[in-house]
């Protein structure tokens, strides 16, 4: 369960960082990394591409992670 609210609150974070509504610059923070590449997208799409690639994984994995430890917990592994 605790896997789930972790890829949630990646997600929330990167998504209020995106709006403006996180740390502001220096701070190193994905949605604003992403915010900041929209307006490249033209010229240099890998700057938004690859952060927001890198939240998709990270929240999957968080994701899969997750469920292998609760099927585990249940005694349904493989």
């Amino acid at each position: 369960m605790a896997t789930m609210g972790i890829g949630t609150a990646i997600t929330a974070a990167a998504g209020l960082s995106f709006l403006g509504l996180g740390p502001k610059p220096p701070i190193p923070e994905w949605g604003l990394i992403l915010s900041e590449g929209r307006n490249f997208l033209a010229t240099a799409w890998w700057i938004a591409v690859f952060p927001g690639l890198v939240i998709t994984a990270t929240v999957v994995s968080t994701s899969i992670v997750g469920r292998h430890l609760q099927a585990r917990a249940a005694g349904r592994h493989r």
